[in-house]
């Protein structure tokens, strides 16, 4: 079953993705803030489609991994979150794309 290992090996980076951007719904999210400096919520739940339940959740999760960081404040009156992506979410990021690409270049052949 040589050709079983060849395709085992060619998947195995895939195992050890970072699961934390792994879930779509985060993965959206990293994405959206690696292309821009920061947003605010209401630009994230538009860009990603995310109901503002979900999307407060994710954020947690991604805060939690210490891959966004949350800001609030007030514009007047009326509160504004902003979300930024960290250092160490843009290293993650990079990351979980470059195995992503090893693991499909591998498939591939």
């Amino acid at each position: 079953m040589a050709s079983d290992d060849a395709a085992n090996e060619g998947v195995q980076p895939i195992g050890g993705l970072d699961r934390v951007i792994h879930e779509p719904a985060r993965l959206m999210i990293v994405a959206v803030l690696s292309a821009v400096e920061s947003a605010d919520f209401l630009f994230l739940a538009r860009e990603t489609g995310l109901t503002r339940g979900n999307l407060s959740t994710h954020l947690a999760k991604l805060e939690a991994a210490g891959y966004v960081d949350i800001r609030k404040e007030f514009v007047g009156k009326i509160p504004r979150t902003l979300a930024r992506l960290t250092p160490a979410g843009r290293d993650a990021l990079a990351a979980y794309a470059h195995a992503i690409r090893g693991a499909l270049g591998r498939l591939s052949g």
